[in-house]
């Protein structure tokens, strides 16, 4: 592999460019630590011009890769060996200004037939805005490098986890997951202001709002599903809802047959931890039909309800259902459509509300190896 000599150190290669580059369209690609343009690199030569690539076009985007083309003089295209690729997280203007700035990335790569796949779980992160500029190279027998201008800077911005992505954290999940446990009830804590609202300004029903941040960063459902958010983890030696609570001294419980049964559809959505021993997994139940099963279908791994490692509905000879989860994880389950409080009581918890635990907007653990996998955190 070649690394071009610049007027600043090259850096080699981070680990994970080797593993991954027979993935790659790309003949070769290299991290290096260059900056500024031809003028002020005094280890990249001189020559006739070479075409400054136009029309930057960005396609085919996931959380990890992209695709990139661009036009340009075809009059040159004989002479142009590399090219060099400017990949920079576009600026946050309300981030902390006292954080540590995100490194640049530049890539370095042979000139191949366009389009190109770019790919990298080391320099792309889910569901991030990255800005982009190009160069055409030509390679001299110095092996120093004569450089167009930088094209123009386009913006684009990485996509969600796939199914691909989340049926592999379903798997790391299920193997942490332990033995089942039964329970009968859902429940969900709040203030009482939040059930005297329901009660008197939305016809008696808790309404669905659009999920929070927590969890992955490349969660399909952050900031776009709605639903109510409901638990169901007991305590192992009462087999009752723990009495403590992060989200509120008041708490609506249901039976769980009124939000589970074979007329819901139940789906894998996330596996996290917050920098603690405990872990969380996201699961979303959506009546067959309604508008989030909808937006489930399309995106996340569908579970059989009756034989899963995470939350089961089972029928009997009699018909009577029966409910179990899994006893080593955290299940938050989110509920697509209203839930009017009839279904259910409402009454004051006799425990603590530990504000500690709560997960709202709760930012995952990138270095966690139970719960991560190779993609953008």
């Amino acid at each position: 592999m070649e690394v071009p000599r610049v007027a600043r150190s090259v850096s080699s290669p981070t680990s994970p460019c080797e593993d991954v580059m027979k993935n790659l369209s790309l003949d070769a690609i290299q991290l290096c630590d260059r900056e500024g343009n031809k003028s002020q690199d005094s280890g990249i030569a001189e020559m006739e011009e070479l075409p400054v690539p136009q029309n930057i076009k960005i396609s085919n985007i996931t959380c990890d890769s992209f695709k990139i083309c661009w036009d340009m003089d075809s009059r040159a295209k004989e002479r142009i060996t590399h090219y060099f690729i400017d990949l920079n997280k576009k600026e946050n203007k309300n981030a902390n200004k006292f954080k540590h700035k995100d490194v640049p990335t530049k890539l370095v790569a042979k000139a191949v037939p366009l389009p190109m796949t770019v790919r990298g779980h080391w320099f792309l992160s889910p569901r991030t805005e990255y800005t982009v500029a190009v160069q055409t190279a030509s390679k001299q027998s110095d092996r120093d490098y004569a450089v167009s201008e930088w094209s123009e800077v386009v913006e684009f911005c990485t996509a969600d986890y796939s199914t691909v992505h989340l049926t592999q954290l379903l798997e790391k999940a299920e193997a942490i997951a332990g033995r089942m446990l039964p329970f009968s009830v859902f429940y969900r804590n709040q203030n009482k202001e939040y059930f005297d609202h329901a009660r008197e300004a939305q016809k008696n029903k808790m309404l669905p709002l659009v999920k929070d941040n927590s969890g992955s960063h490349g969660s399909p459902i952050s900031g776009k599903l709605e639903g109510i958010f409901f638990s169901c983890n007991t305590e192992f030696n009462t087999g009752a809802p723990p009495q403590d609570s992060p989200y509120g001294r008041f708490r609506f419980q249901a039976p769980a047959e009124a939000l589970f049964n074979h007329n819901t559809n139940l789906y894998f959505a996330d596996f996290y931890c917050m920098y603690t021993a405990y872990h969380y997994v996201i699961l979303v139940l959506a009546p067959c039909g309604s508008p989030g099963d909808e937006f489930c279908k399309q995106r996340l791994p569908l579970l059989d309800i009756t034989n899963n490692r995470f939350m089961t509905c089972t029928e009997d000879e009699e018909g009577r259902l029966s409910f179990h989860h899994a006893q080593d994880l955290i299940l938050e389950v989110i509920y697509t459509d209203p839930v009017d409080l009839s279904l259910g009581t409402v009454a004051e918890i006799s425990g603590h509300q530990l504000m500690s635990l709560s997960t709202i907007n709760a930012k995952k653990d990138p270095s966690c190896k139970t719960c991560n996998i190779s993609v953008g955190r």
